[in-house]
């Protein structure tokens, strides 16, 4: 398939510049995946499609102040540096903005309370791609120097910047929220574990590529970075469980599947996941404690999801290939032409879409 097969027209006003209050108060857009049929509700209505024994797998992934302006040591020129991936207490790789920011180039961050600190480029990578050795371990400082990075297609302040992480969130690395999982308050999860519901969590730290654009034309010619994920055999042991009973396993966002589908790849032993399956595809998932650069898109089998809980995504995005390849490309372009058409709001910010 190419990439123009995923691309959609969106008027700039119905991208969410900022978040509705109460959280669950979005609008909800739920597809029939068998049938194409859909249905408009209000977020907080979700637990009705949820039946007693089901799982809700939620990334439990916290968004770090990942952004970090500052200087080049030596001309004093401007530099901006997106935190993607620890790699060392020191070593950290990212994405550089600036000019002439090559190997050897020596960088100075200055924080508001006037915390400093420098760091030396030592690799470059695929367009702005650069690794930095800081001259200590940045973590301890990073509060004092980094800020929270929103999307450029948000351009509006956030006056809370927890409103950009899920009530969930508690394992510090992201670069970017898990968005569908804002819509959740704690009076929600609680009434969904009053119905029976079960609650699982993993762990997948976002980085940027997650929502890029796929620059090639070829979807096989793209090539997603590797996330760090965790799945940990007592969350695994209750996935499996549920699905053994009779339960439903629905992801909580785009990530949360990518963990899920690369546990039961893991435990399947598959190393071509768009291999042929001549079985029933469902396969248990492992524990996972590693990275994976899955890319799901349409041809795809999943092994694990059953339903999926997402926000709508952007046009030739990898999320919205992913989400193409649980409900069918036409199905999917064909929701989000009715979603633009009865005004949703779109994006990190925006209302959700359940997927049956």
């Amino acid at each position: 398939m190419h990439t123009a097969d995923f691309d959609y027209y969106l008027p700039p006003e119905q991208i969410a510049q900022r978040p509705v209050e109460p959280r669950d108060s979005s609008r909800l857009l739920v597809l029939d995946r068998a049938s194409g049929a859909l249905t408009h509700h209000v977020f907080h209505e979700i637990g009705a499609y949820f039946r007693p024994g089901d799982v809700l797998v939620f990334n439990q992934t916290r968004v770090i102040p990942a952004r970090l302006k500052g200087r080049k040591s030596e001309s004093g020129g401007q530099v901006e540096f997106l935190l993607l991936e620890k790699q060392s207490e020191r070593e950290w790789r990212g994405l550089a903005g600036g000019k002439g920011i090559r190997v050897g180039t020596r960088l100075s961050f200055t924080g508001a309370d006037g915390t400093l600190i420098e760091g030396t480029v030592t690799e470059e990578g695929d367009r702005s791609e650069r690794v930095v050795r800081f001259d200590e371990p940045l973590e301890p400082v990073l509060e004092a120097l980094g800020e929270v990075p929103l999307p450029p297609y948000i351009r509006e302040k956030l006056e809370d910047p927890e409103r950009y992480q899920t009530v969930y969130a508690r394992v510090p690395g992201s670069a970017a929220a898990p968005t569908a999982g804002l819509h959740f308050t704690p009076e929600l999860l609680l009434a969904l574990r009053e119905r029976g519901v079960k609650m699982s969590y993993c762990t997948l730290h976002v980085g940027l590529d997650t929502f890029q654009p796929v620059h090639e034309d070829d979807l096989e010619a793209h090539r997603m970075h590797s996330e760090r994920v965790y799945l940990s055999a007592d969350d695994a042991r209750t996935i499996n469980e549920a699905k053994l009973a009779g339960g439903r396993i629905i992801a909580v966002g785009t990530t949360s599947v990518r963990v899920l589908e690369a546990a039961a790849l893991r435990s399947a032993g598959v190393d071509d996941p768009y291999a042929p399956v001549t079985a029933c595809p469902w396969r248990p998932v492992a524990a996972l404690d590693g990275t994976t650069d899955l890319f799901i898109r349409p041809g795809y089998r999943y092994r694990a999801v059953d339903a999926l809980i997402t926000n709508f995504h952007l046009p030739r995005s990898t999320l919205l290939m992913l989400v193409s390849a649980f409900a069918g490309r036409e199905v999917m372009l064909n929701a989000y032409i009715t979603a633009r058409e009865a005004g949703y709001r779109f994006y990190s910010f925006g209302d959700a879409m359940l997927i049956v």
